[in-house]
């Protein structure tokens, strides 16, 4: 599976932006779909995810309430929309996949197989 993360960018504090996930190769609605950050010096963490038939999601406490994951698996995306952004979510947003990966198993990293490159969110206070 090829992922291309986009929709990054620039903002104020209190402002809006939406990820997606384009992904290919391979049947997308097989897949889980995470989302992880990656602030400078910092280690990668689990954001938000959405289980490969659309049934669960989870979010990581600092983003509850504030992002939302959701799926087309027609047009073979995911999206992260994140909402009243603040400074401390600056970082590399990384979207993965995992086939078949259920609710249980979604905050872990390392059991998703294929990663995109990254797109850099700055929020500014």
């Amino acid at each position: 599976v090829q992922l291309q993360a986009s929709g990054g960018g620039w903002v104020q504090a209190g402002g809006s932006l939406r990820l997606s996930c384009a992904a290919s190769g391979r049947t997308f609605s097989s897949y889980t779909l995470g989302w992880f950050r990656q602030a400078p010096g910092k280690e990668r963490e689990f954001v938000a995810a959405i289980i490969w038939n659309g049934a669960s999601t989870t979010y990581a406490d600092s983003v509850q309430g504030r992002f939302t994951i959701s799926r087309d698996n027609a047009e073979n995306t995911g999206y992260l929309q994140m909402n009243n952004l603040k400074p401390e979510d600056t970082a590399v947003y990384y979207c993965a996949v995992a086939r078949y990966l259920s609710a249980i198993g979604t905050m872990k990293s390392t059991l998703y197989n294929y990663w995109g490159q990254g797109t850099q969110v700055t929020v500014s206070s």
